[in-house]
C-alpha cells in the first residue's frame, strides 16, 4: 500500500470523525448582539399630520445557530463531506506534514460553510482561533523541516490575500462581501500559500467565478435578471475554490503559466 492509499485512509478517517462534531462546534458559537436602532422608541414621534413613513425592506432574521446545530442529519452529512474532502486531500499531498493542518481544518471548513450558507456569517469565534493555529501550525513545521521557502510562500500570500480582500470588502462597501470573508482569506491563503503562488491565486480565482454561478443560473431558469442580484454567501465557494487549488491547483498552474 503507497503513500497516497494511506494518507486517503488517514483523511477520511480523521476528517469524517471531526465532521461529526460539526454541529457541536456550530452549537458552541454564541449568537451575535442585536443591532441597536439608532434612535430610542420615545425618541422618534410620528406627527399625525405627517404620512406615516414607508418601512424599508428587512433582511429576514437569522437562523439561530442552535436551530442549524440541531438540523436532523446534520451531523451524518457533515462527517460525510469531511470524510471525501479527506480523503482527496490526503490522496493529493501523501503522508507529507501540510496534513497536519489540513485535516484539522477540512471539518471547521464544513462547519463554516453551514453556517455562512443559513446567516451569511462568518463567526469570528472560529475563524480567529483556527487562523492562528494554523499560523502557529505551519511556523513549526517549516522551521523544523528546513521548508522556509513554503513557509515564506505561506505567510506572504496570507497577508496578500487578506489584504486584497480587505480592498475589495472597503470599495464594495459591505455590498456582496462581510468581513468575515476577509477574516476566511487568511487561513485560506495560508494553506494555499504553502503550495506555492500559482496554486494559490488559481484557488482564489476558481471561488471567486463559481460564486456567480448560482445567482447566473437562477436567472436562466426563471428567466429574471434581478435574480443574479441575488446575495449569496462567498464563504462555501471560498472553500470549494481552496480545494480546487490545494487538490490540482499545482498540475492547472503548471499548464496555464507553464
Amino acid at each position: 500500500m503507497n503513500d497516497a492509499v494511506l494518507a486517503a485512509l488517514l483523511g477520511l478517517l480523521v476528517a469524517g470523525l471531526g465532521g461529526l462534531l460539526v454541529p457541536r462546534l456550530i452549537a458552541s458559537v454564541p449568537e451575535p448582539a442585536p443591532k441597536k436602532s439608532e434612535a430610542a422608541p420615545d425618541e422618534t414621534v410620528e406627527s399625525e399630520a405627517d404620512p406615516p413613513a414607508t418601512p424599508e425592506a428587512e433582511e429576514p432574521p437569522k437562523t439561530a445557530y442552535v436551530d442549524i446545530a440541531a438540523r436532523p442529519g446534520l451531523g451524518v452529512r457533515s462527517a460525510a463531506i469531511s470524510a471525501v474532502c479527506g480523503a482527496v486531500l490526503g490522496a493529493a499531498t501523501g503522508l507529507d506534514w501540510p496534513l497536519l493542518w489540513l485535516l484539522p481544518l477540512t471539518p471547521v471548513a464544513v462547519a463554516l460553510s453551514v453556517i455562512d450558507w443559513h446567516t451569511r456569517l462568518l463567526p469570528r469565534r472560529i475563524v480567529v482561533p483556527v487562523t492562528l493555529a494554523a499560523i502557529l501550525l505551519v511556523v513549526v513545521v517549516g522551521l523544523m523541516t528546513d521548508q522556509r521557502d513554503h513557509l515564506v510562500s505561506a505567510l506572504v500570500v496570507m497577508v496578500v490575500a487578506r489584504s486584497f480582500f480587505w480592498v475589495l470588502w472597503a470599495v464594495l462597501g459591505g455590498a456582496g462581501m462581510g468581513f468575515g470573508d476577509v477574516r476566511l482569506a487568511a487561513p485560506v491563503g495560508l494553506v494555499l500559500g504553502w503550495v506555492g503562488p500559482g496554486p494559490a491565486l488559481l484557488g482564489f480565482w476558481i471561488g471567486m467565478v463559481i460564486f456567480g454561478l448560482p445567482g447566473l443560473l437562477l436567472a436562466i431558469v426563471k428567466r429574471d435578471r434581478s435574480l443574479m442580484k441575488k446575495p449569496f454567501p462567498f464563504g462555501p465557494f471560498m472553500i470549494v475554490g481552496a480545494l480546487v487549488g490545494l487538490v490540482w491547483g499545482t498540475a492547472l498552474a503548471g499548464r496555464i503559466w507553464g
